[in-house]
């Protein structure tokens, strides 16, 4: 696995090796927990338990809710309040289900950003970085389907205004949207659609974390170094390398167990703060609420879809040389969909040979304005498209694309990185001589 030297799966007594013949499922789980892993995965490596939690605990939760709630515009709003009251344990079962997808979505930031940081997209793990996004952007329309379900306010018209982008999109806007909303306006049939994508989807996301750890399991780990585990020979890959059972299933369960009480501690004393008042109000198509907002994890891509208005010059310019087909309607959802897209194609627009950031002096500062300027879109999202807000708005999502159109393609070039250690055990021995060797591995002793 992973083109790694290391010992595979040797079945010994007679019924494993008819059950390797037959089914190789003891060979595979084995492989898959004794895999040669770079000693020196610091804390930023446990995101991807966090995630697999997160998957596991929405798709449970919400099969059970599933069995309770009434996909019907008159009788949504009501059997969510059903589950609330009269359902045993249906308060925890909604609080965990609508808080886990909060969580799901940090640690999911958190992973994109460390593997933006250790430029985990490198090559050869393209693929793996290409499936993490298409992952992401399911995990993006199943939420936001899921946040219409209780059919509250912002249920409605968050869902009236992102079903309108699509009209906007030139000559097959229209037809575009009436095929999605099944019908002229958001009603009945959109609801039952979206409640059936929303059940589906959590499943095909699911299918594609399995190809996604396939992925990587293939090519093996990326590490803090952006090194790569020696292959020459199995006792040099044992140096750089740990079996990932017991050394990093510990880790990240003890790392898991630690995000837990916090997230336990918000859904059982603030279960409500990341969620907005109106959608406790039943929906109602003649009254709309004072300022529309989505769910935070959507803030960003919403800011940059807002930023570009008609006074924008880009935009003008794009109408006029178009004849008027990219208005600056359309012209915000291709920023806003042109922004995802612009961080999957990251793999090819990085020039730099260099695979972390750690090595890299100057594209470290790039990168934390990168994080700060997220935040900054985040909060920009949830403020009124008025004052100074559209503004800032604007420079942040100016940011965000020069940083990936701009900024790395030119830092490959300018940019004198330094030096690198030449293996990941003179890695982790370098951080052991500092008393430092609790954070960059499970295990306080190298592996001869």
């Amino acid at each position: 696995m992973a083109g790694i030297p290391h010992d595979h799966y040797e079945p010994k007594a007679a019924w494993e090796k008819g059950l390797a013949k037959r089914l190789p499922i003891v060979g595979l789980l084995y492989d898959t927990l004794m895999i040669p892993t770079p000693k020196n995965l610091n804390w930023m490596w446990i995101w991807g338990i966090v995630l697999t939690f997160c998957l596991a605990l929405q798709i449970i939760t919400g099969i059970v809710l599933v069995m309770h709630y009434t996909p019907h515009v008159d009788l949504a709003f009501a059997s969510v309040e059903h589950i609330m009251r009269n359902v045993n344990g249906g308060a925890m079962l909604r609080y965990l289900h609508m808080n886990g997808a909060s969580l799901f979505f940090v640690a999911v930031y958190a992973h994109i950003f460390r593997g933006l940081y250790y430029g985990s997209y490198k090559a050869p793990r393209e693929i793996t970085w290409i499936i993490g996004m298409l992952i992401y952007l399911l995990m993006m329309g199943t939420a936001f389907m899921g946040y219409v379900l209780p059919w509250g306010q912002m249920s409605f018209w968050g869902a009236t205004v992102i079903t309108g982008l699509f009209g906007a999109i030139p000559f097959i806007g229209e037809a575009l949207q009436t095929w999605l909303l099944g019908g002229p306006a958001v009603d009945n049939a959109t609801l039952n659609r979206f409640f059936s994508l929303h059940y589906l989807l959590p499943f095909v996301i699911a299918g594609l974390v399995i190809v996604h750890i396939w992925a990587f399991h293939t090519t093996g780990n990326n590490n803090p170094t952006g090194v790569e585990v020696r292959r020459t020979s199995k006792e040099d890959a044992e140096k750089d390398t740990l079996p990932f059972w017991p050394y990093f299933v510990i880790k990240d369960l003890f790392a898991l167990a630690v995000i837990l009480v916090v997230f336990f501690a918000i859904v059982g004393f603030m279960p409500n703060y990341l969620g907005h008042p109106d959608n406790y109000i039943e929906a109602n198509p003649l009254a709309t609420p004072a300022h529309i907002v989505p769910e935070w994890y959507f803030l960003p891509f919403y800011a940059i879809l807002r930023a570009f208005d008609g006074d924008v010059w880009v935009v003008i310019i794009a109408s006029t040389l178009t004849g008027g087909i990219i208005d600056a309607k359309f012209f915000g959802v291709l920023a806003m969909f042109g922004a995802i897209v612009v961080m999957a194609l990251v793999p090819w627009l990085d020039t730099s040979s260099v695979r972390s950031g750690r090595y890299r002096p100057m594209f470290k500062w790039w990168f934390w304005l990168f994080v700060v300027n997220f935040f900054v879109l985040m909060w920009v999202g949830a403020m009124p498209a008025e004052g100074i807000y559209p503004y800032i708005a604007l420079i942040g999502s100016t940011y965000w694309f020069a940083y990936f159109l701009v900024i790395l393609p030119l830092l490959g070039v300018i940019e004198k990185p330094d030096a690198q250690p030449a293996n990941i055990e003179d890695d982790f021995a370098a951080k052991a001589s500092k008393g430092d060797a609790g954070s960059a591995s499970p295990s306080a002793q190298p592996a001869e």
